[in-house]
């Protein structure tokens, strides 16, 4: 049974039933009552006052395991601070509650006794749902990638986190109308599954200097037009964000991600190693001017009605799929560190979610292209374009689509187009060979300072291949990520 703050909730009205079990334990409630009643008797102004006093008469008396003791109280103070007296805060927290209630209803729709937490996390309405613990707030698990779910597999079954962001309420200058009760009336109820809410009336609803937000571990990179879409949808706008080139901020946020040490952000072209294959250069064109995508780093995201909450995620899900395909084309690797072959690619922004991969055709000398394009997390749509004079690389747009939902990596997506033209690259040789007199031989080598400034230009870049001994050598930490890349690798072209 859930306790709550000592106050009375409107109308004295509970709308739980069956699938509204407790999203938060007992001690919540009683904790924040003793919180008040420590606040009250120490005469302190805030919650974090009161906290200095605990430490400090804890050290006097050598309490142990005041630090876990700490964080619970720093937690259940974050939720607190909301602007107004007790009576105020405890509406807040019953506002907060009322939230969770629901989100945990949404999170039973189309649950069954097999599904399986990647599942739940792809596909879920609101993703893989923890429930909130004390002051732990409730998290929300939403985007996981191939990439990760293997590394789980090869870490002995280990649990990997994909994205997350956590509930919670915050304190506002503006008042929102939040509801202090659960508004779903019956989770199967509604149109496709979705819930039908309660409407929102004076009697289950309050309004308070607050609003509750999806908050994020580390900022989101973000495009304008995500933005502009979920401020449409939550009816709140986003503040404390700064647009600038979308390519940037992704770069930005993968090198901070991969990378222990700092390394200049305004690095465009990077080296990615694959097993069996030769080494890859990504270009990051970031756009011109006229034709930049624009973005922005999003920490939070405020909204004031549960049922905002299906929508956002699947917004926050097709942007992190997005991100994660342009993020697999950057490494920590900015310098070619040996002379073995190397691949030159060139990723080129379109309009919201699609890109081009420009490289040179590798039996012709005239450019290729893949558009990807990001219809959802879910759904991936690929044209596979080259010179109508050129031979087939033997892959169908089909094939392509199909290969980058499998694994959301650029250079593994690559590497399998390669692999196919392989064969009519070999039969294109014979061919040559069988109807031409022998002559001096044109290599194919290309000086790679002569290739970057060829690839600046006007947005048209490629793949050259560059021939030399091959480098063997590879760290132990590589080797993890060298097998992944191959098991991915060999999954694609069994299909």
């Amino acid at each position: 049974m859930t306790v709550a703050p000592p106050c009375k909730e409107a109308n004295g009205q509970r709308r739980d039933n069956a699938l509204r079990k407790p999203v938060s334990k007992a001690p919540d409630g009683l904790l924040l009552s003793c919180m008040e009643k420590i606040q009250r008797t120490l005469n302190a102004q805030s919650m974090f006052s009161v906290m200095n006093v605990l430490e400090r008469l804890s050290r006097q008396k050598g309490m142990k395991n005041y630090d876990a003791f700490g964080k619970i109280l720093e937690d259940l103070s974050n939720m607190y601070q909301i602007p107004g007296n007790s009576e105020m805060k405890a509406k807040g927290y019953l506002a907060l509650q009322a939230l969770e209630k629901d989100l945990y209803s949404m999170s039973l729709l189309d649950r069954t006794q097999d599904l399986n937490r990647v599942t739940e996390v792809l596909h879920g309405k609101v993703g893989h749902l923890v429930p909130r613990t004390g002051g732990t707030p409730m998290n929300i698990e939403f985007y996981i990638s191939p990439y990760q779910v293997l590394e789980a597999e090869l870490n002995n079954g280990s649990q990997v986190c994909g994205t997350k962001t956590v509930v919670t309420v915050e304190g506002t200058d503006t008042l929102y109308k939040l509801p202090l009760s659960p508004l779903i009336i019956d989770p199967q109820a509604g149109e496709d599954s979705n819930p039908a809410f309660l409407q929102l009336t004076d009697e289950l609803s309050m309004d308070l200097p607050a609003h509750f937000v999806l908050k994020f571990h580390q900022p989101v990179p973000m495009s304008s037009s995500s933005i502009e879409e979920i401020q449409k949808l939550t009816g709140i706008q986003i503040s404390g964000f700064k647009l600038a080139p979308l390519y940037e901020l992704i770069v930005q946020s993968t090198l901070k991600e991969k990378c222990s040490e700092d390394l200049s952000t305004n690095k465009s072209c990077f080296f990615v190693s694959l097993p069996d294959h030769p080494k890859h250069c990504y270009f990051i064109n970031k756009g011109s001017a006229k034709s930049v995508l624009a973005g922005a780093l999003v920490s939070k995201i405020p909204f004031s009605h549960p049922k905002c909450v299906p929508g956002v995620i699947e917004i926050l899900r097709h942007q992190v799929a997005y991100n994660t395909l342009i993020s697999s084309c950057v490494s920590e690797k900015h310098i070619n560190e040996d002379d073995s072959e190397l691949l030159y690619f060139e990723v080129v922004p379109h309009k919201n979610t699609s890109f081009s991969v420009f490289f040179l055709h590798p039996v012709k000398e005239n450019l290729a292209c893949v558009v990807i394009d990001v219809i959802s997390s879910r759904e991936v749509q690929c044209h596979l374009h080259l010179n109508p004079q050129d031979p087939t690389l033997n892959s169908t747009d089909d094939f392509v689509a199909r290969a980058v939902k499998r694994c959301m990596s650029v250079p593994v997506v690559m590497r399998a187009v390669f692999r196919n033209a392989a064969k009519v690259k070999a039969d294109s040789e014979t061919q040559d060979t069988d109807t031409e007199q022998p002559g001096p031989q044109l290599e194919q080598t290309t000086d790679s300072d002569s290739l970057k400034e060829s690839l600046s230009g006007a947005g048209q870049q490629s793949s050259w291949a560059v021939k030399d001994k091959p480098n063997d050598t590879e760290t132990t930490e590589e080797n993890l990520s060298t097998a992944k890349l191959e098991i991915l690798g060999d999954n694609i072209e069994k299909k």
